[in-house]
């Protein structure tokens, strides 16, 4: 390759950079597209196309698990994570997110997965729900990992508005700044609810 096609290599690889930076930034901040402020007579955000990463860095408590990004959340739900984090952080509990924001096709292959694990529909989804009822897909829900960290947010989340939702899932939290005061709804035996 020439050195003006190693240049142009390089401006191009700069520019899809800067892309990704500012879709990351706009999204933290609120000011992107698929914010969750609306202003009168436009279309509320959707936020199921949405893609949430599909990995980060390993846990630094247990390796079996991932810590990805909270990107994708959305914005008032990222806000909370953070605070959430950074409560466990101060009183020395580390919080993995192995899962957080998911689009529909990312939760459609998590279900496929868990379909062809557990042998039927019916039995996937006590683990897993299908995209149209994923609040994972909706960026509410959050995995937390390792079970002593999710065990922390079940005792402590509830003031900063997060609730485990599933008897069978210790790792599973949703998100709704209504649970402050009312406190968490009753556990669901499983996603299902049976």
């Amino acid at each position: 390759m020439t050195t003006s096609g190693r240049s142009i290599l390089a401006l191009a690889e700069l520019a899809v950079a800067l892309v990704l930076a500012a879709l990351v930034v706009f999204g933290i901040s609120g000011a992107a597209p698929w914010s969750s402020t609306t202003l009168p007579g436009q279309a509320t955000p959707l936020w199921e196309g949405i893609p949430g990463p599909d990995g980060g860095t390993v846990c630094p408590l247990d390796k079996r698990y991932a810590d990805e990004p909270p990107t994708g959340l959305r914005p008032d739900v990222g806000e909370a994570f953070s605070r959430l984090r950074a409560a466990a952080n101060s009183q020395g509990t580390t919080l993995c997110l192995m899962d957080g924001k998911r689009s529909m096709a990312q939760q459609q292959r998590e279900f496929d997965d868990a379909v062809q694990r557990f042998g039927t529909r019916e039995l996937a989804a006590k683990y897993v729900l299908p995209p149209e009822k994923s609040n994972h897909v909706k960026g509410i829900a959050v995995d937390i990992q390792p079970i002593a960290a999710s065990t922390w947010v079940e005792r402590n989340g509830r003031a900063l508005g997060w609730c485990r939702r599933y008897e069978n899932e210790t790792w599973h939290f949703e998100y709704d700044p209504g649970y402050v005061t009312a406190g968490c709804p009753p556990l669901l035996p499983s996603a299902t609810g049976s």
